[in-house]
């Protein structure tokens, strides 16, 4: 049983396959927490918690006259209340109708149960193998009338617990939550570094190791969306863990919209993590008998180094948040026409794009931005979700039909959340535009968000997608979001309740995606936001794959995509192979290069097909083979971090079937240098005693030949044990032109 109950101890403890989690009830219904790392009995480990009297750190009256060593300020706890004697960054803080917001948690039972909660209106992880079990682990404050119903999903055999939170207003009073976090999670003692991960537009997701310090640490947005600027995540771990040694715990937020991760060590060097909705600009009023549900977020902890708690994080990203039928279908290798043709098109020009790539083996043509309303640029025309039939020269109808004749799926652009004030629909309904009353707006592309808090601007969203989905019997849909929401404010919400509006917007979000999914239930639906401004779990439970960054440049792409890496999996990232010059560096790189990184992800094309050589045509042919050849094991496999791409030499990287029985090792030189020193790479994941060859993935006619010796190593017949692999290692071939890149595959034999 993963979820075991000691009466007679009073402690919980949480078991998956290689970690465990406890908690304990104390002698005063506080809810402690006494552990979560390696896997070990259920034992009862309060234990560990120090207690003596501090200085300044008070008491609770019912044991202050009788144990000074007893204070809230220093006791790890499961969820902290705010303004009770815990001056530590907390968990729940809620305006009372007498303006206080103090809030003391105390234990008031507990249900344990198979399968996994749920989360009404939200994304959150699901078990359709009845493998989970849920703890729903009720507190309550009778003073203030509150209770939080902590929830807590355990998923034995992925080594991961999720948890989720539920607000309910006992009292008479309407009452205000100001801050809920989904996970307060306080470590005793632990010396720990944390991994976050910092960006902007065209640079998302690098990551960023630094020690904990005393003080409180904390990344956030308050940009409408999880933003490129910080990823709602963060790894803790020992300061000498490294990829493949040491203590690592991860933990990412199922919510796209804005987040707080505060992390505070304190003077007794304990650490909490608190990781929920930012309470800037929030607070949701709970009329008597009402209830917040807080998103959800996941944990996991491996004992082997960072890259075990990543692909724990990966498979269960692939297998508990990604839904639907294209969770376990191979996704379609599509060409989008943006970087090839930008707005300057016509129907025929898309529709000989397709017929041009189906030739070699594309399967889903996508039309990008520029095909409804007044859109010739980026500054009108945006809500205006009607076909422009004079530019197309045809009916979306037609269109439909006549892309599809070509043997290709048909994929189409929308940007659901904004709205160009040069537009029919601002004209219409310009309350409908987030702007606050008597101030003129901030804009961003010359556009506006969509107030989504209103159930009537999600109707609307969801008939006019649905029409143009339905007529041209669209297989595919990239959803974009290309500004942050700034002058926060709903003409339809009371001055009382603006608070709300972000998160409702959030909601409303999800129901549209949600409605759209329910209809179209083969529909598959790329997130986007100007790139990756808004990559999370929370995106992944509508959207299986999501636009990695909209910097196409291979080498940049190498940094891009290692940081979103440690968190997400291979399938989630949309990668595709674009044009050279890049259009966002001007760097001139090689086609097979470009394939072997756009291959760490969905797969596609950003380009102008009709203007490819012969020659480079038959080298797109031949990726999409090897991509078709090597699908399993790019999507599936286990990933490993060979070296880094912040040294600019090479970057390794690898997938390997789980079984052992293949891997795919890719590399990519950086610069060209004079008598550069040979880079060596231990494998991981095959079978020590099995045999193995190697053979690369050439390019021929795009890449200059290996020598004699070279060609005896990766021969594709010479065997070598999955042993010898590991423990020795290999050289990479040296490069013979500038950003080399190699593709090795090792098989078993």
């Amino acid at each position: 049983m993963s979820i075991l109950y000691n009466e007679e101890k009073r402690t919980i403890t949480l078991q998956t396959r290689n970690s465990t989690y406890q908690m304990k009830i104390d002698e005063l219904n506080t809810v402690l927490h006494t552990y979560y790392g390696e896997k070990t009995a259920d034992d009862d480990m309060s234990y560990a918690i120090h207690r003596i009297d501090r200085g300044l750190s008070g008491n609770p009256a019912e044991i202050a006259k009788i144990d000074r060593s007893y204070s809230l300020d220093t006791l790890p706890q499961e969820y902290s209340g705010f303004g009770t004697g815990d001056y530590r960054v907390t968990a729940a803080r809620v305006l009372h109708g007498d303006g206080t917001q103090a809030l003391r948690f105390r234990y008031a039972g507990h249900e344990i149960y198979p399968g996994k909660y749920s989360i009404p209106g939200l994304p959150a992880a699901y078990d359709d193998a009845d493998d989970a079990m849920t703890l729903a682990l009720t507190l309550k404050d009778t003073e203030a009338n509150v209770t939080a119903i902590l929830y807590y999903g355990v998923f034995e055999k992925a080594d991961v617990i999720t948890r989720a939170v539920k607000l309910i207003n006992d009292g008479p009073e309407p009452k205000v939550v100001n801050k809920v976090a989904s996970v307060n999670l306080d470590f005793i003692g632990d010396d720990l570094d944390m991994i976050t991960f910092y960006g902007r537009w065209a640079r998302e997701r690098t990551p960023e190791r630094e020690h904990v310090t005393h003080g409180i640490h904390s990344i956030g947005s308050v940009r409408g969306s999880s933003s490129p600027h910080y990823s709602p995540s963060v790894i803790l771990c020992d300061p000498t863990a490294d990829e493949f040694t040491g203590s690592a715990y991860g933990v990412t937020f199922v919510y796209s919209c804005e987040f707080e991760l505060e992390i505070e060590k304190d003077m007794i060097n304990n650490t909490r993590l608190v990781l929920g909705i930012h309470p800037d600009n929030f607070a949701w009023t709970l009329q008597p008998g009402e209830v917040f549900d807080a998103p959800e977020a996941i944990l996991t902890y491996s004992a082997n180094g960072i890259s075990e708690m990543s692909n724990n994080l990966h498979r269960f990203i692939r297998k508990h948040i990604v839904r639907g039928p294209w969770r376990d279908a191979r996704r379609p290798v599509l060409i989008n026409n943006w970087e090839g043709t930008y707005f300057n098109f016509d129907g025929d020009k898309l529709v000989s794009i397709a017929a041009d790539a189906a030739t070699l083996g594309v399967e889903m043509f996508v039309l990008d931005d520029g095909w409804f309303g007044k859109r010739d640029d980026d500054n009108s025309g945006l809500g205006d979700w009607f076909p422009n039939e004079k530019k197309l020269g045809c009916t979306i109808e037609e269109l439909g039909k006549r892309i599809k004749a070509t043997g290709v799926k048909f994929g189409i652009w929308f940007e659901p959340e904004a709205v160009s004030e040069d537009s029919d629909l601002y004209r219409t309904h310009p309350d409908w535009a987030v702007t606050i009353p008597g101030r003129k707006p901030n804009l961003s592309r010359n556009e506006l968000i969509l107030d989504l808090s209103r159930v009537d601007v999600q109707d609307y969203l969801i008939k006019c997608m649905s029409d143009v989905i339905r007529a041209a019997q669209i297989d595919y849909v990239k959803w974009d979001y290309n500004r942050s929401i700034c002058d926060k404010y709903s003409h339809a919400l009371p001055k009382e309740r603006q608070g709300e509006m972000t998160h409702r917007f959030m909601l409303g979000t999800y129901r549209v995606l949600e409605a759209l999914l329910t209809e179209f239930p083969d529909l598959l639906i790329e997130g986007c936001s100007s790139g990756g401004g808004r990559f999370d779990a929370g995106m992944m439970y509508y959207t299986p794959q999501i636009w990695g960054s909209d910097d196409t440049d291979p080498i940049e792409r190498l940094e891009i995509q290692y940081g979103t890496s440690f968190i997400y999996p291979v399938s989630t990232v949309g990668s595709h192979v674009s044009a050279t010059p890049n259009h966002q560096t001007g760097r001139v790189t090689p086609l097979d290069t470009r394939g072997i990184v756009a291959m760490s992800g969905t797969f596609g094309y950003e380009l102008d097909i009709n203007k490819m050589s012969a020659e480079e045509k038959d080298e797109v042919q031949r990726q999409i083979s090897v991509f078709k050849e090597l699908y399993s094991t790019i999507q599936y496999g286990n990933y490993y971090r060979l070296t880094t791409p912040f040294d600019h030499t090479c970057t390794v990287w690898e997938m390997a079937d789980e079984d052992g029985a293949r891997a795919v090792v890719n590399a990519v030189y950086h610069a060209v240098r004079a008598n550069p020193a040979p880079v060596f790479v231990k494998v991981k994941g095959l079978k020590k005693e099995a045999k193995y060859t190697m053979r690369l993935m050439e390019a021929p006619g795009l890449m200059y030949p290996l020598d004699t010796r070279q060609q005896a190593v990766f021969d594709g017949e010479t065997l070598y044990s999955g042993q010898t692999l590991m423990t020795r290692g290999f050289y990479i071939p040296a490069y013979r032109k500038e950003y080399q890149g190699w593709q090795i595959i090792i098989e078993e034999k």
